[in-house]
């Protein structure tokens, strides 16, 4: 497995679950899913640290 399979997979795994391609035009959808993903794990772990 490639590492960039492994940091779409959020946003891949979401897609198959609504039907859609990830590797298609909703290609955006995957991009948006893996964005609020990492934004609310980066965001976790400041608090963390900051806290």
């Amino acid at each position: 497995m490639k590492l960039s399979a492994v940091f779409l997979w959020p946003g891949t795994k979401s897609c198959e679950r609504l039907g859609v391609d990830p590797e298609g035009d909703a290609g955006l959808i995957r991009w948006m899913i893996n964005t609020l993903f990492y934004l609310t794990v980066c965001l976790v772990v400041v608090w963390i640290i900051v806290a």
